[in-house]
């Protein structure tokens, strides 16, 4: 078996959703080595169907304020897809309420507060202060392949960001406002708004970088095959009658 290369996984197992960032620029070459890595991602027939507008400066900081303002204000959503399930279950409902009542307690808010939740949550408008933001879109007429592609493209950037000691925090909250970020980054019509990503280095003493995040042990979510039952009598009788029934109408 071969030697297990450490950094490798420290990479993963260190990424987490960074909330908090220090305001240290980052130079542009930094992040376009780090697509360049990331674009190495699958995809099927290499279509690479991924589009990045990448935020700095001046840019990043009027788009951030007009988004949080507009939220703040009450501006209506225009989300085009579901990010999560219409009717919330458990187990999923749980982790949930686990890891956001977490978020909160680290910054002193209480349930019922609910001023200050929506003043965190609108943050993520400014991409949590970080000093890079990304916003991804496709092409409307890519099909769910695509998507999962983009994901496999997103998860490469987080992980080739801890290469050069940068943190992310992926983002949907974006999606809840596609028609307003159209229109301030010029986004042509035949392409949707999927996310949104802050880049940057993180702020290791903000407390809402440092409350765990438990995740579910491997054995909990996958089963080990080695061995399959043969196809019953029964199954092998209907699949033949099926086939014959084809042959006669053909």
């Amino acid at each position: 078996m071969h030697e297990v290369n450490d950094v490798v996984l420290e990479a993963i197992e260190g990424r987490r959703s960074v909330r908090a960032f220090l305001p240290a620029e980052i130079p542009i070459e930094t992040i376009e080595r780090i697509l360049t890595a990331a674009a190495r991602a699958p995809s099927g027939s290499n279509i690479q169907p991924w589009q990045v507008i990448v935020l700095t400066g001046e840019a990043l900081q009027t788009f951030g304020a007009t988004l949080e303002a507009h939220e703040l204000a009450g501006g209506a959503a225009d989300p085009e897809y579901h990010y999560y399930p219409r009717a919330w279950r458990e187990p999923y409902l749980a982790r949930r309420r686990e890891v956001g009542w977490a978020l909160y307690a680290s910054l002193g808010i209480e349930r019922g507060q609910k001023q200050a939740m929506a003043s965190q949550n609108a943050r993520n408008l400014r991409f949590f202060g970080a000093p890079v933001g990304l916003i991804f879109t496709l092409d409307r007429d890519m099909e769910i392949g695509s998507w999962l592609d983009l994901g496999m493209f997103l998860q490469n950037i987080m992980i080739a960001a801890r290469a050069f000691g940068l943190d992310t925090c992926p983002q949907a909250a974006f999606s809840r406002y596609p028609g307003l970020i159209a229109g301030l980054l010029s986004i042509p019509a035949e392409r949707q708004v999927i996310c949104g990503m802050a880049l940057g280095v993180a702020d290791t003493t903000a407390p809402e970088n440092c409350f765990p995040v438990p995740r579910e042990p491997a054995r909990s979510f996958t089963r080990f095959v080695t061995t399959l039952d043969q196809p019953s009598q029964t199954v092998n009788a209907a699949s033949q009658t099926a086939i014959s029934s084809s042959a006669r109408t053909t």
